[in-house]
This record gives C-alpha cells, sequence and structure tokens, in this order.
C-alpha cells in the first residue's frame, strides 16, 4: 500500500511515517503542493491544507481532477464550512489535528473500501485461482474448501502476490483496525492456508517482515 503524506511540519510527519510504517504501509514525505502534485501514482494521499506555496484545497482539486486517487485531508482546520469545502472539493475523508492512530487507520481502511472497485474478478497465480468477486478460490478447476478467514487471507496475499506484506498489515485487514487478540492467531492461519494451496501455491515468510503469496514451483528463498 503506497501512501503520500504531503506535510510541512516535519516533527509532526516523522512521528506520523514511523507509525504509518509500523502499521505496514509504504510512505512517501513530501513537504509542499508542487512536490504532491509531481510525485509518482500511489493508493491513498494524506494531505495537510496548510502547505507553504500551494493551497492545500488546490492541491485536493488538482490531485482529484486527474486521478481517482483516495484522499484524506488531515488539519487544524476543523469548522463545519472546513469540511465541507474539502469533502466537495475532492477528499474522500477529512480528519482534524490532533488525532490518533488508530483512528487515522480505521478511516484509511473505510476510504480504501469504498475505492475498491464492486467487481474484482479473478487473480490467477500458477494453478491457483481466485474469484475475488464469488469469493472462491480452486486449483486445476478443483475447488479449494477455505473458512472465511482463510479465504480473507488468501485475497489480500494474492492481490498484491510477490509483494512482501507486513505482519501488522495482514492483522488489520483479515481482523479489523481493532484487532486486540493474539498475533499467533495470524501464524495458525498461515499454516493451515498453506496446507490447503501447497499443491499449487506458496505463502512464503520474509523473517521479520512479513509473508508473500509465490507459486509452488518458486525457486525463491525466505530472507
Amino acid at each position: 500500500m503506497r501512501v503520500l503524506l504531503v506535510e510541512d511540519d516535519r516533527r509532526f510527519a516523522t512521528s506520523l511515517v514511523k507509525s504509518l510504517r509500523q502499521c505496514g504501509y509504504e510512505i512517501e514525505h513530501v513537504v509542499d503542493g508542487r512536490a504532491a502534485l509531481a510525485a509518482p501514482p500511489c493508493d491513498l494521499v494524506l494531505l495537510d491544507l496548510g502547505l507553504p506555496d500551494l493551497d492545500g484545497m488546490e492541491v485536493c482539486r488538482r490531485l482529484r481532477q486527474r486521478s481517482e486517487v483516495a484522499i484524506i485531508i488531515l488539519s487544524a482546520r476543523g469548522t463545519e464550512r472546513d469540511r465541507v469545502a474539502g469533502l466537495r472539493g475532492g477528499a474522500d475523508d477529512y480528519l482534524v489535528k490532533p488525532f490518533g492512530i488508530a483512528e487515522l487507520q480505521a478511516r484509511v481502511d473505510a476510504v480504501l473500501r469504498r475505492a475498491r472497485p464492486r467487481h474484482e474478478g479473478v487473480r490467477v497465480l500458477g494453478d491457483l485461482r481466485v474469484d475475488l468477486d464469488a469469493r472462491m478460490a480452486s486449483a486445476r478447476g478443483q475447488e479449494i474448501r477455505l473458512t472465511p478467514k482463510e479465504y480473507t487471507l488468501l485475497a489480500v496475499l494474492i492481490r498484491e502476490q510477490g509483494v512482501v506484506l507486513m505482519r501488522e498489515r495482514l492483522l488489520r485487514e483479515v481482523w479489523g483496525t481493532g484487532w486486540q487478540g493474539k498475533s499467533r492467531t495470524l501464524d495458525v492461519h498461515i499454516s493451515t492456508l498453506r496446507t490447503k494451496i501447497r499443491d499449487v501455491a506458496r505463502v512464503e515468510v520474509v523473517h521479520g517482515v512479513g509473508y508473500r503469496l509465490v507459486p509452488a514451483g518458486d525457486t525463491a528463498r525466505s530472507a
């Protein structure tokens, strides 16, 4: 998940970048509007309004004119008028500073759920086929019977097949932002999922980082 943070308060940005990376996001930080408009494509923009060169509202409008990227405004401007202007200007959500990282995570998840295509189609990895609309997985034409959590875990992995996904992100996407249980739950579900798909795909561990989904015949080794 690639996130662009547009924030000129370097102390605030440093703290936020650290927290978001711990949650499994890939973060690029820029300090002004022009840099934001020149940045490479991303999945989500976290946009401050009080920028040193361009007004954040103008940046929001320009971003929206050229793409459907998810945008969340982060601002100390908290009046109803400001919030309405931000949403009408193209933002998907508006979060008033100060805020907690848990609330930001919840809003990010909600915005990305809404932005996800209603019809996602089928993802294929070798002989593994996952129908994201029907919530079904199959191997060489035979259905793989999965529990709801196993399926959700597989769907998250196959959407970004080959990419290492951090444990924190998998826990958040499969069990939700408010999950307070043991992280060992993820390991248990990874183990059962591996058993069910082992003939066609592997869930590979990258020690100290997370997991990635690769074809069964892939010779890549865990780091």
